[in-house]
């Protein structure tokens, strides 16, 4: 009896939480108030219920208007388009394109490890939470082909800073395997910190930018949470390691 009555309380906390516990705000859409969970177990206060976004929606978006990542007039590869980022970058592009093997609405529907697409035709690629879906090293190299030089291409994963090394078993193929080893049943690995040298290894420069504590409650962003910047050497348009403020 003391078991199911503790069971209780704790669905009782999670239902109790899931319509948010104290206001934010949303750069991506400029909505004021509770945000909703999300996720399986579920993260608390990370959903806009105005726009959807979630917490590297909102990273991506401030570091923008805060660094200026997004060149003027600039040609950009959005990898699995999400909605409010893709809004977002639309309007700021001069040419906006969309790639993804299974979206019907995506201007390029190709593997990312193979797209196709013409070599150095863009300044500028977003690829957010792909990465560990697919072949990662042969991803990060056509990331590099397909970029201008001095281009750059804005990646964001999954990462136990804690691990020397990314963790992956190619044996594990089953939906729920993979959703007990990596977090999702889609994904085939979490990365450990040796992700910056696969980055490095298809010929990258690479810098860093992180959310710093004064903006994670304000805008419900994940602690820690970075946006890796990988610039392809040529022309002088660099992006240097920074800290979101």
């Amino acid at each position: 009896m003391p078991r199911i009555v503790a069971q209780l309380k704790l669905l009782a906390e999670v239902a109790r939480r899931y319509k948010g516990s104290l206001p934010r705000d949303c750069p991506a859409c400029g909505y004021h108030g509770a945000f909703h969970a999300e996720g399986m177990p579920p993260r608390f206060d990370v959903k806009c219920p105005r726009c959807h976004s979630l917490e590297r929606h909102r990273l991506f978006v401030l570091t923008d208007r805060s660094l200026g990542l997004i060149r003027e007039n600039a040609e950009l590869l959005h990898v699995a388009p999400e909605a409010i980022v893709a809004q977002y970058l639309r309007d700021k592009c001069k040419r906006y394109v969309t790639l993804d093997l299974s979206m019907e609405e995506a201007d390029v529907k190709a593997p990312l490890e193979n797209t196709m697409l013409p070599e150095a035709s863009f300044d500028h690629v977003v690829c957010s939470h792909v990465l560990e879906h697919v072949d990662d090293r042969r991803a990060l190299k056509e990331l590099y082909r397909i970029l201008k030089p001095g281009g750059t291409a804005f990646l964001m994963v999954p990462i136990v800073e804690g691990w020397d090394s990314t963790y992956e078993n190619p044996q594990l193929t089953s939906p729920f395997q993979r959703e007990i080893h990596f977090g999702q049943n889609d994904h085939v690995r979490w990365y450990g910190r040796d992700f910056r040298q696969r980055v490095l290894d298809a010929g990258f420069e690479l810098s860093e930018i992180t959310t710093d504590s004064s903006n994670f409650i304000r805008y419900a962003l994940q602690k820690g949470e970075k946006i890796f910047v990988a610039r392809k050497p040529g022309s002088d348009n660099s992006t240097c390691a920074s800290q979101l403020s």
